[in-house]
This record gives structure tokens, sequence and C-alpha cells, in this order.
């Protein structure tokens, strides 16, 4: 399943790193740094797939050179709290193909150098082997100065500026996310990503009428494990798997984590069968079925779906289950900071269900009541015509 993600670092002097080492651990290359007098040697790192520098077209040869860049950028700042290169943190498709991932990495970095009029170097990286294999990212460093033919020059205000700043990462963050998509669809996925807060997303199902949607948003952004929870985690998942037996989360983030996944995993199910129902109703009364006929062409679209068929009685205990995680392992959240928990939501919404079912079967007996009196009033019509008047 897509997921969205883009953050912004800085590389800061006060925090006792360098330019030239982050670029030399995020390439798996070697770096000696004229500044520090260290060699930042990291060609041991395993899992970077491809490594590329971008640079504006006026910009000197040694830009296209990883040691001379950021050697460049070291040497340019001299105070002792400077920030001497920006960080982007992209989250790539699983979806996509090796080449796909790099091509829209490529084409981001493309879209900072001619916005901002820096260089960036991109790093590819691969999921660790003791992680989540659909981890493919990517680590973009720029120069915070612009580079043009005279070298490293102003300062990018532009995105240190309070004001100017959060807009503009907002920006990048826009078109992010219309990469993604563009590369998704034309590589055949129907998986989609949004880089919009969950409260947006949510406002915008729920005026559009699409109150399944809106419910599927309404919950905690997912939580980003890291490398040792992600270890422990993956490890737990494959002994499961070994043993055949369903996986329990070992850490707190964890089975947050978990929790909200397969609640998204369960309103994706859902919606889709609402979906395949609702294409198969419409095409019955488009051919001119009633209503009744339509719905039961309905129910046998969903009958027949390849997917795992799940009872309702099956959905609900699932749904319990993702509601009855234990809110005790948050203490990050005060006691009534949501208007309602999410099982109070889930029990919302079987409600509502159910009632839309009795309502809509009541509907179906009047239906077919009334298909029967018209049944027998041609009946009684085609008697009379015949001279067979009872």
């Amino acid at each position: 399943m897509a997921s969205y993600h883009l953050s912004v670092k800085t590389i800061k002097r006060s925090a006792g790193r360098s330019a030239t080492a982050a670029a030399a651990y995020r390439s798996a290359s070697v770096i000696a740094c004229d500044r520090e007098g260290r060699m930042h040697d990291y060609t041991a790192k395993r899992g970077v797939e491809a490594c590329f520098i971008l640079a504006p077209k006026d910009a000197p040869d040694w830009a296209l050179d990883r040691a001379a860049l950021w050697n460049a950028a070291e040497a340019r700042e001299t105070r002792s709290n400077s920030v001497t290169a920006r960080e982007w943190e992209l989250a790539l498709p699983s979806e996509l193909s090796d080449a796909a991932r790099i091509e829209i990495a490529r084409a981001f970095a493309a879209q900072l150098v001619e916005r901002y009029g820096v260089a960036a170097d991109v790093a590819i990286h691969a999921p660790h082997r003791e992680g989540d294999q659909r981890n493919h990212h990517a680590h973009i460093l720029t120069t915070t100065r612009v580079l043009s033919a005279e070298g490293l020059t102003d300062k990018t205000r532009i995105l240190d500026a309070a004001s100017t700043g959060g807009p503009e990462i907002e920006a990048m963050r826009g078109y992010w996310a219309e990469l993604q998509n563009h590369a998704l669809e034309l590589a055949g996925q129907e998986e989609r990503v949004d880089h919009r807060s969950l409260e947006v997303q949510r406002e915008i199902a729920l005026s559009m009428g699409d109150t399944v949607k809106a419910e599927e948003l309404d919950r905690e952004p997912e939580l980003k494990l890291g490398p040792a929870a992600n270890a422990i985690e993956r490890r737990a998942q494959l002994a499961a798997e070994a043993e055949g037996r369903d996986y329990e989360p070992l850490t707190q983030r964890g089975a947050r984590v978990h929790a909200v996944r397969q609640a998204k995993a369960m309103f994706a199910e859902m919606r889709g069968r609402l979906e395949l129902a609702r294409d198969a109703w419409a095409e019955a009364r488009e051919e001119g079925q009633g209503h009744v006929s339509a719905g039961l062409a309905a129910l046998r679209a969903v009958a027949g779906r390849q997917a795992k068929e799940l009872d309702p009685y099956e959905i609900k205990e699932r749904l319990a289950m993702i509601a009855g995680r234990e809110q005790a392992e948050e203490h990050d959240h005060a006691p009534g900071q949501a208007s309602r928990d999410i099982r109070g939501r889930l029990a919302d919404v079987l409600g509502k269900a159910r009632a839309e079912d009795q309502e809509r079967e009541k509907a179906r007996q009047k239906e077919r009541e009334q298909e029967l009196d018209e049944e027998c009033r041609r009946q009684r019509e085609r008697h009379r015509d015949l001279g067979w008047e009872l």
C-alpha cells in the first residue's frame, strides 16, 4: 500500500555534523573533509542502489564531483553554527520498478535545482534487510546557497525564512505527490498518495458526501517505527510466518502502527466491495433491470469476488479487535482528547449500516409487493381481453 512521506532536515555544525560526512554516508563513498581534516569512509555500507548529482546549467564542472562540492559547501560557511546542507528525505513507492523510482527521484531533484538554483546530491536506498521490505527511499542533499558559474553565492533565504519556508516546502510536498501518482498511474497501479493532512482529507471527503472515506481518515497518522523497533517487528513477523501463526507486535510503536495498518486494510476492503456492488447495480439498471434484480446482481458481484470473503460477523470481530487495542499504551494522549474514540466511531458505523440494511430490506419488500400487484393486474387484463373474466 503506497504511503506518503517527505521530510526536510538541516545539516548543522552546532549538532556536530558536516555536509561531507552526510554525503559520504548516503552515497556509500569516501570523502576527505578539508575543514575537519578527517576521512569519511562509508564504502562498506550496503543498500545504495543509485547516486548522482544534479546542478544548474551554468555551474562549474567541479560541482559534479561529490567531494569537491561538499568541501566547497563547508568552506563557504564560516560560523560555528552554520547550516551547510539541507536534506530532503522521500519515501519511494514499492509498487514501482527500480528504474521508475530512480526516475521520479531524479525529477524531484531536478525541480529543486530549477526552483532554488542549488546543487542536489541524490542517493537511492533499498530497504534494510531486517526492516520493512517496502521501505524504498531517497536522500537528497542540497546546498544552502545558490550555485552559479562563480560558485556558491547567496543563501536560499526563501527556504530559511519562517514566512516563506513553510509554503515553499508545502508546494514541494504537493509536487512530490503528483510525481508519485503519475508514475503509479503509468505503472497500472490503483494506489495513490496524498500529501495533505488527514484532517484536511477528511473534511474534503465529508464535503463530497463520502462518509466511508471520512471514517477511514478519522485516525492518527501512521508513526515511523525507527530502525531498532523496525528490526524487532520484522523479526517477529518472520517468526510468525515460519510458525504459521498471526503476527503480534512486540513494541508499543509496533502495536500502534499495526493497528493503523489493519484499519486501513479493512476500510480498503469495505470500499472495494462497495464500489464493486455499486458498479454492478448501475450496469444492471442501465440494462433495464428493476431495483430488486439490480440489487441481486450487486450481491452476486460481491459474492463472486476473488479476494478473501468475510461474513458480517467476522468483519465486526476484526473491527472490534482493531478498536480494542490498549489505549493505555499511548501515553502521549490525554483522556478525552478526541471527541470520539475508535470503538465509538466503529459502533456508530456498524449501527448506521444495520439501520440502512433494514431500510433497504423494507424497500425491497415493498417493491416486490408492488411488482406482484402489477403482475396480478396484467394477468386480470389479459383474462378480461380473452373473455375469461373471473
